[in-house]
């Protein structure tokens, strides 16, 4: 009885003023553990005149609706990651009718019962651009390496991987994203790139936002990750997945994988408090085509551990905590047709973090957050030997040229509140919020050298390193913002914001507004939305470490040996002008959604990226007075071949028009299919640094990552047999672009080359079925079943007879997967 009378205590706040003869449902929508579900739908309908109203809860689950007049109704409820509450029959009297709504979260179904997932539908509550995948859709739709939640954002229309893995939201690099887990900055704290591994098993939900992002999302010019992860309810459950070693056929039999997983969730206080573990552990064998047998092989392993909790302090005081651990080992990275043993790598790495959040809930709808998280990573590079790097026309031979060890931390403390709503040219819900950052590194890193080659064999020139590598640089970062979803009318949502945000390197502060108007016709049919931002990326820590770093020393050779010039020493600087601006995105995004018949959902969005002022090292050896020969000898160098400096030059842009449909039916059956158009172009394309051994000449053109055309489709679709189903991924798109080369040099435009034509269908069969009192999941399946080649390597170098011979990529492979999902018992 006391929980409910503090759950409805503040509904019946906001309801008080109202007239008692008017007709009003006020009510509040919580999950299975009692924490409050906001921006879930909300649908009445009169069973009288078929009327519909509609509804969106606030950030404390509530909602309140007017009515005409009482009488009998039905009510319905969803949201992203929770079952549907489907027309629940509902007598409304006049006066103020207060109800309490509780959505399960969204698991697995697995008995014969109406369990149906929400549909893919038009979310009334926001303007910019948004996508989610459900935990069971990332574990449902087959992909290589499904166990990594990296290869799962594949399955966004507007994420591609590169050739080498990393993740690219809308055409900006991997550090031009906000990732977050459970609300907290997981980003690198050196790199900015998402380097966290977690289990698929852990993930509730996984949700890209693009576009005009609202305020509270700032350092992500690109588009936010908000990873969300489960917390337990009141019943034990607990499932294992991938417990049987993959074996492989190629070039003989082996070991090739094996990813075992556990998950265990359930109360600690049945009622009160809850928590969920997932473990997740990788092994991995790769056979490189092209490479004689006994040196064709990589190996890496990987533990990861992540264990969260949620307490009921009261029922309006909910404290959560989670703490994540993953620890990798990887030998010989870098091993390819091109790059043998000697030349790769041995590699370590592990990352805490953790968390801790407070969430507090107020009468008439008001809520406060705080919290503080922490996040530590470590690297170690370790090549096979301390020998020079040669770079032939046949690929490399030698050794890895970097000896390093790399520390990164980062404390962050946020604060966050949502006003009451209030009345005043329509209603408003205001959030405010403040986040502040301490960053550090450190670094002690060797380098050797590497040295180019001819054609002929014969030695053009060689590269060496000098100076320091061991330093560490900090930086602090404090940011604050405001925002209003403003609602001037039922079907028109206007929101907006600004965002202030400073950082100890750059010692600007920098206001971003923010600007999203949504409206929706009377038919509820359709929604068209704009939303417009200026984004201030975060100031990424790596870049302004290079001029503590080493320097490198280049000298020539004629072709009978002897040496024609050098060393000439290359260093990199932050130059006199310590002004720096700070880079800028200005975001435009414009979509149209509709509802269709048959549950059909369907989207077109156009974006636009624009930047200014960008960071970017420019080589200033004459632009500026050459330094004195005394400057070039101090360093060991006769003179300078580049003072690279810190300059606000690099432009980027991208733009993208997205054509997407989607339906759901049945019990979490669903497709999608969606195509893209886009471009991404940038006068520095190249991320020029001292492990750079490539001399770039000219840097404007195509990302690495862009692919112009793309198709996505996957699905989960029913078979006619029953507990049987088929799950399918299908993706085509353009490949790839590449930069060709010549004694070390770049020819011709910079990635003016591109790959062949990437095509990937992967199709399962999964059955799901009860053995001695167990529930079970057995999957048989084919990841690129066509076979088509699909390379991730090429030989760049014009010099070379092999020039433009393609290699890597994935083969047709044969994948099994067995799913243990518990006990058929109920748990006491």
């Amino acid at each position: 009885m006391w929980r409910r009378v503090v759950t409805l205590a503040g509904i019946i706040g906001l309801a008080f003023p109202l007239w008692s003869a008017e007709t009003v449902l006020a009510g509040r929508v919580v999950n299975d553990n009692g924490t409050p579900v906001a921006r879930a739908r909300i649908l009445l309908t009169s069973c009288a005149s078929s009327v519909l109203l509609e509804a969106i809860t606030d950030p404390t689950g509530t909602f309140i609706m007017h009515l005409e007049t009482p009488g009998e109704y039905t009510i319905s409820a969803e949201s992203h990651g929770h079952f549907q509450l489907r027309e629940r029959p509902l007598r409304l009297v006049a006066g103020v009718n207060e109800i309490s709504l509780v959505l399960n979260q969204l698991r697995e179904s697995f008995e014969s019962i109406d369990v149906i997932a929400p549909a893919a539908d038009l979310d009334f509550s926001k303007a910019n651009s948004e996508e989610v995948l459900t935990g069971t859709e990332i574990m449902d739709i087959p992909y290589p390496t499904d166990h990594s939640l990296r290869n799962a954002m594949r399955l966004v229309p507007n994420v591609v991987t590169d050739s080498a893995g990393g993740i690219h939201i809308n055409g900006g690099a991997e550090n031009q994203v906000l990732y977050t887990l459970d609300d907290f900055n997981i980003t690198d704290p050196l790199t900015g790139r998402f380097e966290s591994r977690l289990s698929v098993e852990a993930v509730r939900s996984l949700q890209v936002s693009s576009g005009g992002l609202p305020a509270e999302f700032g350092k992500g010019s690109a588009g936010a990750v908000a990873v969300k992860t489960p917390t337990g309810d009141d019943k034990f459950r607990y499932s294992a997945t991938g417990f049987v070693p993959g074996v492989g056929d190629h070039k003989g039999i082996f070991l090739q994988d094996w990813t075992p997983r556990a998950n265990f969730s359930g109360p600690f206080i049945k009622g009160r408090a809850w928590f969920s573990e997932s473990l997740d552990a990788q092994y991995f064998q790769q056979i490189v085509d092209g490479l004689t047998k006994g040196q064709d092989q990589n190996s890496s392993w990987r533990v990861n551990n992540l264990v969260s909790g949620r307490v009921n302090l009261t029922p309006a005081n909910i404290l959560s905590a989670g703490y994540l651990a993953d620890i990798w080992t990887a030998r010989r990275t870098g091993l390819s047709a091109l790059d043998p043993i000697e030349t790769t790598a041995d590699r370590r790495s592990h990352q805490m973090f953790l968390y801790t959040k407070d969430q507090m809930y107020f009468s008439h709808g008001a809520l406060v957050e705080v919290g503080f998280a922490e996040n530590q990573t470590f690297g170690r590079e370790i090549p096979q030997g301390h020998g020079l790097l040669l770079l032939t026309p046949e690929g490399e031979r030698g050794n890895y040229f970097v000896d390093a060890t790399r520390r990164a931390r980062r404390a962050q403390w946020m604060a966050n509140a949502f006003l009451p709503s209030f009345v005043g040219w329509g209603t408003h819900l205001v959030k405010v919020g403040v986040d502040l950052n301490r960053l550090g590194y450190r670094q002690d890193a060797q380098r050797t050298g590497y040295e180019n080659f001819g054609a002929d064999g014969t030695l053009l020139n060689r590269v060496t390193f000098a100076g320091s590598g061991r330093f560490s640089k900090s930086n602090f970062e404090a940011s604050s913002f405001i925002e209003d979803s403003w609602k001037p009318r039922p079907k028109l949502l206007v929101e907006l914001g600004v965002r202030q945000d400073w950082d100890e390197i750059l010692r600007n502060t920098t206001v971003s507004p923010r600007l999203g108007v949504s409206w929706t016709p009377r038919s509820e049919t359709t929604k068209i939305s704009a939303s417009y931002a200026i984004i201030a990326d975060a100031t990424n820590l790596e870049a302004f470490t290079r001029p503590l770093d080493q320097y490198s020393l280049l000298t020539s050779f004629r072709r009978d040996g002897t040496i024609s010039g050098g060393p000439g020493a290359t260093l990199y600087a932050f130059g006199s002008a310590r002004g720096w601006a700070t880079p800028k995105y200005q975001n435009w995004g414009v979509s149209l959604e509709q509802r269709l018949p048959a549950k059909l959902y369907g989207r077109v969005n156009y974006l636009s990226r624009r930047s200014q002022n960008g960071f970017t090292y420019v080589n200033t050896l004459g632009q500026i007075a050459a330094p004195p020969a005394e400057a070039a000898q101090a360093l060991g160098a006769t003179h300078f071949d580049g003072i690279f400096e810190l300059r606000n030059l690099r432009r980027d842009v991208f733009d993208s028009v997205e054509i997407m449909v989607r339906q759901p039916f049945g019990q979490q059956y669903e497709w999608m299919a969606s195509y893209t158009r886009s471009r991404a172009l940038s006068n520095a394309v190249l991320d020029l640094s001292i492990d750079q051994p490539m001399s770039i000449l000219k840097n404007f053109g195509r990302m690495p990552w862009d692919s112009p055309n793309r198709f996505l489709s996957w699905g989960r679709l029913p078979l006619p047999w029953k507990d049987w189903a088929l799950a399918y991924m299908a993706e085509c798109r353009d490949g790839f672009p590449f930069s060709i080369q010549d004694e070390g040099r770049q020819i011709g435009t910079v990635n003016g080359s591109r790959y062949p034509l990437f095509f990937e269908l992967n199709l399962a069969v999964e059955r799901r079925f009860v053995f001695r009192g167990n529930r079970w999941a057995g999957r048989l399946g084919s990841n690129n079943i066509t076979d088509h080649r699909n390379p991730n390597v090429v030989n760049n170098n014009i010099a070379s007879p092999h020039f433009l011979t393609f290699y890597g990529g994935q083969n047709r492979t044969l994948e099994f997967r067995l799913r243990w999902l518990g006990s058929t018992e109920k748990s006491p």
